[in-house]
């Protein structure tokens, strides 16, 4: 166990901890930015060798998620937190969907998968394709209960990538009342408006009310 001990106990308790069930990097510098100043301690897959690989063969983001932040739980015997989320393109029939990660085929990098998609809709003709990210978050206690949070956000597709931040489809990506695409935007302006920046505000509201009185 990972220990920030340079944090005292409130109350005479400790923060709680939450295991993010994921080893992307950016995803989970991303939850840790959006929690800055409360006093949960976040850990990640790499302080628990041997945590299992979960594989993600739900038909739905909230599928996905609860796999993952049970096996997760069970595993550590914690609170584990896991997202699924991606880009839902209405003239691809919904596709990536919960292919995001692997659009372009099993191990494809954000840039193959980027590619792949352009490619596809080209052949659909016309610009400006109505898109929307979708984040499914599941916490899961070490007794296997789930709760679930969600956020959406709506724009439309550009035809060539902007931008050198973020991650994904997030240089194609434009949302609804903003001109700049989410890899042109600040960390900062992301989170605002991001679909998981609003699923981790519900998270966020439920930990407070869930949490003694100054754990967060």
């Amino acid at each position: 166990m990972i220990v920030d001990r340079t944090i005292e106990p409130k109350n005479g308790m400790l923060p709680l901890e939450i295991v993010l069930a994921t080893r992307n990097p950016k995803k989970v510098e991303e939850l840790r930015r959006m929690f800055v100043g409360n006093e949960i301690i976040f850990l990640d897959l790499n302080a628990f060798p041997g945590s299992p690989e979960v594989e993600e063969n739900g038909s739905t983001f909230e599928e996905n998620a609860d796999l993952k932040s049970r096996a997760i739980a069970g595993y550590t015997q914690r609170h584990a937190l896991a997202d699924d989320s991606g880009l839902v393109v209405d003239a691809l029939d919904g596709a990536p969907g919960v292919r995001s990660a692997r659009f372009a085929g099993p191990g494809a990098t954000d840039a193959q998968n980027l590619h792949w998609l352009l490619a596809t809709l080209k052949e659909k003709g016309g610009v400006g394709h109505r898109a929307r990210f979708e984040c499914a978050l599941s916490l899961c206690d070490p007794w296997g209960q789930i709760e679930r949070f969600s956020g959406v956000v709506h724009g439309v597709i550009v035809g060539e990538p902007r931008g050198a931040n973020g991650f994904g489809y997030d240089p194609v990506f434009v949302p609804d009342g903003e001109r700049l695409t989410f890899a042109q935007m600040s960390a900062g302006e992301k989170d605002r408006i991001s679909h998981r920046g609003r699923a981790l505000e519900a998270l966020a509201k439920r930990l407070s009310k869930r949490l003694p009185k100054g754990l967060i």
